[in-house]
């Protein structure tokens, strides 16, 4: 009795993942450029050692290119880069793009890139970016500046058809933040020391994007609440 073999065939999609720095930031520039504008409720929790700091909630607006205006009724203790608007935020100077290497995150295949300024002027002293090619997302973020300190950015997507994070994890070293005066200050000779180092995580949530809807532009010349 013969014996007959199905052999059964699955296709396999395979991501041909590019080693051309140039070629992956520029995807992932032509991703995003599918948004032009978006609004979206935020949710933050700061974690910092010594320093109670209640959730904050607040709406975020951005318009491309880079404008970005924030409702809130309380204050975020954050360097400015730690809301995250953009992945243009860290592309927006020139720059020398090196691929450093492949590697694994979170579980995702990621193409390590160094972001190097050519203007030794500016705050930036280097970036690293962990893309997702087959998305064309950053999903990690390590800069390091003269003025901000050093910050790290983690981020996470759900099912949003944009590149646009539904989470994101942001922890900073730095020594630029207003602290409040503390009663260590006040014993310190009656000076007020008010700056200081300070490392901390925050924690952001986004929900209920409303992506290319047209925002105009006077909400961006207007005060944040």
């Amino acid at each position: 009795m013969k014996k007959i073999y199905f052999l059964l065939f699955i296709p396999v999609i395979i991501f041909a993942q590019s080693k051309n720095p140039d070629v992956i930031i520029n995807n992932v520039k032509q991703a995003f450029n599918k948004v032009k504008d978006y609004t979206v409720n935020v949710d933050i929790k700061v974690d910092v050692s010594f320093l109670k700091v209640p959730e904050m909630k607040a709406k975020l607006y951005f318009k491309q290119p880079d404008k970005m205006h924030i409702e809130s009724s309380s204050f975020a203790l954050l360097p400015k880069d730690g809301l995250y608007t953009s992945p243009m935020s860290f592309l927006k100077n020139d720059y020398t793009a090196i691929f450093a290497r492949d590697e694994v995150f979170n579980g995702i295949n990621t193409s390590v890139i160094k972001i190097i300024p050519l203007n030794d002027k500016g705050d930036l002293i280097l970036t690293t970016l962990w893309i997702d090619q087959s998305k064309s997302e950053i999903v990690k973020v390590e800069s390091t500046t003269k003025v901000n300190g050093t910050f790290t950015l983690i981020l996470h997507y759900g099912s949003n058809k944009y590149p646009l994070p539904d989470s994101m994890e942001f922890a900073f070293n730095t020594e630029k933040i207003k602290m409040p005066q503390l009663p260590s200050d006040q014993a310190n000779n009656g000076k007020k020391n008010n700056s200081r180092m300070v490392s901390g995580k925050v924690f952001i949530s986004y929900s209920n994007y409303e992506v290319n809807k047209g925002i105009p532009d006077s909400v961006f010349t207007s005060k944040s609440k």
